[in-house]
């Protein structure tokens, strides 16, 4: 993740359309500082997206479009989660995880030295999702939980990256 500098008096939002809905892409200066679904747990006020640009985050964008037509498994778009200083520890464990792959919110507590419900928290609150790609984070035993899109679209991606690892988790 790009820790650029986010002007805070120029905030910005985008929208893209995706095969799990409207996508709202928040930032500033092309940085994205949030990705949220329609419906979306923890979505900031829409008061808080800033001036309608569309041509705002060009390279996040096409980089989105890429993944949901499976040519693309990492984002390189600029983008800075803003948290604290464990939520970003979670968020970067959340970034190890390779494309299709899965991780359990106990794997993540063990890296990151928390217990899983404080993991859990953190996991909620990541401002990027898909390009954080906490879709990946499961309970134990491969359990879908909570996801602050729906668990509908939380399958969706984990069955979007299913075939680069043949069908298996």
């Amino acid at each position: 993740m790009d820790h650029a500098t986010i002007d805070h008096a120029t905030v910005d939002h985008a929208t893209v359309d995706s095969p799990i809905g409207s996508l709202t892409l928040v930032g500033s200066g092309g940085v994205v500082t949030g990705l949220y679904f329609p419906g979306h747990w923890t979505r900031p006020d829409r008061t808080a997206f800033g001036t309608r640009a569309d041509s705002a985050f060009p390279e996040a964008v096409r980089q989105l479009k890429e993944y949901f037509a499976g040519q693309r498994t990492e984002f390189a778009a600029p983008m800075r989660a803003e948290g604290d200083e464990f939520q970003r520890a979670v968020w970067a464990e959340i970034a190890k995880i390779p494309y299709g792959s899965t991780a359990t919110y106990g794997d993540l507590a063990r890296a990151v030295g928390g217990l899983p419900h404080e993991v859990g928290a953190a996991v909620g609150r990541n401002p990027l999702s898909i390009l954080v790609a906490c879709h990946r984070v499961v309970g134990k035993g491969g359990k879908l939980t909570g996801y602050a899109g729906g668990l509908k679209r939380k399958a969706f991606l984990l069955d979007l990256e299913r075939p680069a690892h043949g069908g298996l988790w």
